[in-house]
Parts: structure tokens; C-alpha cells; sequence
């Protein structure tokens, strides 16, 4: 920040991976954060379903972080700031709808009344410290999703958040062209923007496109019993699902809080108009089943939604089995292949008839194809591109394809670069220190702590706890004992764990009268001993406790 005038940007989390959303501009000594969203964990991190980028950079320079700006309601993109809000502090700015997504996770971890939560209406000009922003209304798969105008001394950014281009979208309006020609003429020194579906040729498609297809799909499964499962998020996507029940003669019932979640959200804010209260799964069980069309949560697979209760027999009010059909209105996310295959192969199991965007046309994306960039870079006429919301071959294909349609400048930055947009060409000039935080349980800690780096080698490797009970005179006064979860079961490997408990009297019993007075080196032969004798059985290594009593 030494050069006031220039124009900073620093992804700390979302570039080189898709989740963790977390971008800082700076600018005249201060800084603007623009979203703050989680990922998700996989088999990288044991026993931890979230995920978020480290806000330690920021954290210290709190005080001349000016704000956090959201760009729409996803997880992703707002999904961390209950957890790090104690290391951030600053004002928060979004529209209505994003904002009342916001607020049951602040209040959940009683927050609510402490974070400065201020509406900003799209198209209305406001200012955070030396930043002066605009939200410009595009398309995506959640109601109110905004491309973000940055102006500074330096000149405008434009960050684009997620978004398409949707001819005919179903909820909300056309995203506004003639704001983002406006943007163009102005100049435009830097675009920041989503690179999800560089790969995808032509367009995106359009929600009313999926909306024509769900009426005739789910017309055509008369008399049988049927659920379809989207991202709840998708106020689009459900409101037709729900009219094409309705179409079909069906009542609609949610199931899964998060639904829940958004239809109160979305009524409060206009959405649902002219539909019915939807029922509740217990409310629709007492219903003949072919009379009712189940929206469910869990379409990425995750183990605790409704679909993936249901596909294991485990949900008390929706039981699906042979002759039912179940919709997937959901594309795979990356990552989540493993999760979502397992609940469809446990439908499969119990007889289900499992209906992908393989099978028929049920989705379409929420983030543009190759012509929506090129319609987008024709109306801003960006001078330089920074790719951004990608994994790494995303990033650099953005970067490529936005020189090959002339973008005379395209900068792939990484999570922890730190680049200056303006003056002059982008480029990195320097790192910041980066890491990812899990919530385990209900603590934060650091994917590369010693915590994690120890269960890790206890997965692989088990753990082993031994018991030795020295007398005054430095004797065993017992037998040793030896448990090694994950590796023996006492019951049908007793005669191995004997001979590792054998092994560990044999090394305690060999110190000399010095080593046996002194704890340290007493614990660090039994522990030796066990992880020798096991390694020499098993070639594994496990993670070793030893307790000392001494008599």
C-alpha cells in the first residue's frame, strides 16, 4: 500500500479453485472485501464438511478495512462471515433478498444485533471509504445476483460476482445491458470475472427453456410417486418445479430446512406469487403418493439432506422404493461426484428410477458460456481480464480465450497474489500469506494444523495407546497394556496385541535404572517398542500414546 495511488487486488480465496470466495481491492490505504464464501471438504480433510479461506491478512489490518460487499446470496459468496466475523468487524453491504440470507446464519451464532447490515438497491451509486460502487442486476441461479462496479482514482473495476446472460429468465428481470454499456463507455481499466464454464461452448441456456421441459417430464410420470431435487437456492428452479406440479395435478411438498429457509425468504420478498403454501413432508405422507410431487434437499449428495436420508431408508416421512422416480434438476458440482453417485446408487437399490440432465433436458447453468463473455466483453470493452472463480485450468483457458477475442491484456492471479490493476498494465508484484480454516465441530482450525496433520497419519495409520505401571523400585508392577484402534480388534488379534504388549516389557525392562526414573525416556521406549512391533507385523506406523502411572 506504499503507492496510494494505485490500484491493489488480492484473491485470498476462489482463484485456483471453485468456493471460498474471498477478494480484497486496496486502494489509498484502505481495503474493500468482496464476498466471503465457504467450500467444501473432501476426502483431503477428514471429518470436515466446511471449509474457508484464512482471513488472516485482513484480519490485520482490520482497521482500514473499509467493508464487505456481497455480490449474492450463495454459500460460496457469503457462507463464512458468521465464523470470521470476529476477525473482520467492518460494515457489510447487499441487497434485500442476499441480506435475509444472511441473517438466520448472524443470528444463529448470535451476531445479528452486532454486525452493521446496510440494503443497497442495484443501480443505486454508494461509496466505502475511497471506493465508489454501483450493483449492476445480471442473471444467475439465485435472485438478486449482482456485477459490481469499483471506481477509484486509479480508474473502474468491474468484478462480476456469478452471472449470465438469460434471455428469458423466470424470477427477477433481464440483466442490464444498457448499465453495463454505460460501464463500457466510462472505460473500463480491469474485469474480474467468474470463469466457471470457459470450456462450455455457445450459451449458457435459459431457465424458461428448463421450466417448458419440467412441464412436460414431469407430466408424463402420472401415477407414480415422484421427488425432484434442486440447489434450494435456485428460487427460479423451484418456483417451476412447483408450477408444473401444480400443472400435473399435484400438490407440492418441501423437504429439508434449507428449502424451508428459502420459501420464507423468497415469499417475503415477492417470489411464489399465485402458488399455495407448500406442505410439509409429515403433512404429504397422509396423502395418496401420486398426488404429490416432493421437492427434496440434497442434489450434491450430501449426507444429511432429505434425498440421501430418504435413499437410505432413514427419513421418517418420505419413503422412496420400486416404481418411484426421482429428478435431479442439479448439475454435478466438482468434487461432489463420489456423494451425489452414492445417493443415486442408493436409490437405484431400492428400485428407483433416477432422472439426470443425461436423461433429459432439467437444468441449465447459472454462469455464462463462451458467447456470454464475448456479448459481456463487447459491452464493457475491459482493457485487461483477471480470471477468477476457476481452478487453475479454468484461469488460464479464460486468460487465453480472452486474448484470442481481443482483450488487449489478461493477467491469471493466483490465491495470495497480490496484483496492481492500475496504473498501467495488471501485474503481480507481490504474495501475501494464505491458508484455508475447517470448522471442526465448532471450532475454526487450519487445514494445516497439527490436528488435522495427526488425523491424517491416524486414517492411514491407526492409533495405539499403551499402559505402563512402574513400581518405587522402577519395576513393572503390571503387565502393559496396549489398545490399537484401527488396527487390532481385541478379540480376534488378542494373541498379536500379547505379543506387542511382550515387546514393550521387554524394552522397558531392558533401560538402565537412570532411563527408568525418567519419564521422558521411559515413554519414548514403550512408545518405540509398540509402533517396531506393529510396523514389523503391518508396515503401518501408528500414532502412539503412552500412559505412565507411577506406584
Amino acid at each position: 500500500m506504499s503507492d496510494r495511488d494505485a490500484l491493489l487486488f488480492v484473491p485470498l480465496g476462489g482463484a485456483g479453485e471453485i468456493g471460498c470466495n474471498l477478494y480484497l481491492y486496496g486502494h489509498r490505504g484502505r481495503w474493500l472485501m468482496v464476498d466471503c464464501g465457504i467450500g467444501f471438504g473432501d476426502e483431503r480433510v477428514p471429518g470436515i464438511e466446511i471449509i474457508m479461506a484464512d482471513p488472516a491478512f485482513i484480519a490485520e489490518r482490520r482497521t482500514d478495512l473499509a467493508g464487505l460487499v456481497l455480490t449474492h446470496g450463495h454459500e460460496d459468496h457469503l457462507g463464512a462471515i458468521a465464523y470470521l466475523w470476529d476477525q473482520l468487524g467492518c460494515p457489510i453491504y447487499a441487497t434485500g433478498f442476499t441480506a435475509d440470507l444472511l441473517r438466520p446464519k448472524l443470528r444463529d451464532e448470535g451476531l445479528e444485533s452486532e454486525v452493521d447490515l446496510r440494503i443497497v438497491e442495484p443501480g443505486k451509486p454508494f461509496s466505502v471509504g475511497p471506493f465508489g460502487l454501483e450493483f449492476v442486476s445480471m442473471t444467475h441461479s439465485i435472485p438478486e445476483p449482482n456485477l459490481l462496479a469499483i471506481r477509484t482514482k486509479a480508474g473502474l473495476v468491474v468484478h462480476t460476482g456469478d452471472w449470465k446472460l438469460d434471455p428469458d429468465p423466470v424470477i427477477d428481470g433481464l440483466a442490464d445491458e444498457a448499465a453495463l454499456i454505460r460501464l463500457g463507455k466510462e472505460g473500463v481499466v480491469a474485469l474480474v470475472g467468474d470463469s466457471t464454464n470457459i470450456f462450455t461452448e455457445g450459451r449458457s441456456g435459459s431457465e424458461s427453456a428448463v421450466r417448458d421441459s419440467l412441464f412436460t417430464l414431469i407430466a408424463s410420470y402420472a401415477g407414480r410417486r415422484l421427488a425432484v431435487t434442486c440447489f434450494a437456492t435456485n428460487v427460479g428452479r423451484v418456483d417451476s418445479i412447483a408450477r408444473a406440479a401444480r400443472a400435473a395435478g399435484r400438490s407440492v411438498a418441501l423437504v429439508g430446512r434449507s428449502l424451508w429457509k428459502i420459501d420464507q425468504v423468497g415469499r417475503a420478498h415477492g417470489y411464489f406469487k399465485g402458488l399455495p403454501p407448500f406442505l410439509s413432508d409429515a403433512d404429504a405422507a397422509r396423502l395418496p403418493p401420486e398426488t404429490v410431487l416432493y421437492i427434496c434437499t440434497g442434489s450434491q449428495g450430501e449426507a444429511r439432506s432429505a434425498l440421501a436420508k430418504a435413499a437410505s431408508g432413514d427419513h421418517p416421512n418420505l419413503s422412496l422404493g420400486a416404481g418411484d422416480v426421482v429428478i435431479f434438476s442439479s448439475r454435478i458440482i466438482p468434487g461432489n461426484e463420489k456423494d451425489i453417485f452414492a445417493v443415486q446408487n442408493g436409490l437405484a437399490r431400492r428400485g428407483v428410477e433416477v432422472v439426470t440432465e443425461e436423461d433429459h433436458f432439467v437444468h441449465v447453468s447459472g454462469h455464462p458460456a463462451r458467447e456470454e463473455l464475448k456479448q459481456l466483453y463487447a459491452l464493457l470493452k475491459p482493457a485487461q481480464i483477471i480470471p477468477m472463480h476457476g481452478e487453475e485450468r479454468h484461469l488460464s483457458a479464460h486468460a487465453l480465450y480472452a486474448r484470442e477475442l481481443g482483450v488487449p491484456h489478461a493477467l491469471v492471479v493466483r490465491d495470495g497474489d497480490l496484483a496492481r490493476l492500475a496504473p498501467g498494465p495488471a501485474e503481480v508484484i507481490d504474495t501475501v500469506p494464505i491458508g484455508r480454516l475447517a470448522l471442526d465441530g465448532t471450532r475454526l482450525i487450519r487445514i494445516d494444523s497439527a490436528v488435522m496433520k495427526s488425523r491424517h497419519r491416524m486414517i492411514w495409520n491407526g492409533t495405539a495407546v499403551v499402559t505402563v505401571v512402574i513400581d518405587a523400585k522402577g519395576r513393572l508392577a503390571a503387565d502393559p497394556r496396549v489398545s490399537a484402534l484401527g488396527l487390532l480388534d481385541p478379540e480376534t488379534d488378542a494373541d498379536i496385541l500379547a505379543d506387542v504388549e511382550e515387546a514393550v516389557a521387554e524394552a522397558v525392562g531392558a533401560l538402565p535404572a537412570s532411563a527408568k526414573r525418567d519419564d521422558a525416556q521411559l515413554r519414548e521406549a514403550a512408545r518405540l517398542a509398540v509402533r517396531r512391533a506393529i510396523h514389523d507385523r503391518f508396515d503401518k506406523k501408528p500414532m502412539t500414546d503412552v500412559h505412565l502411572i507411577r506406584l
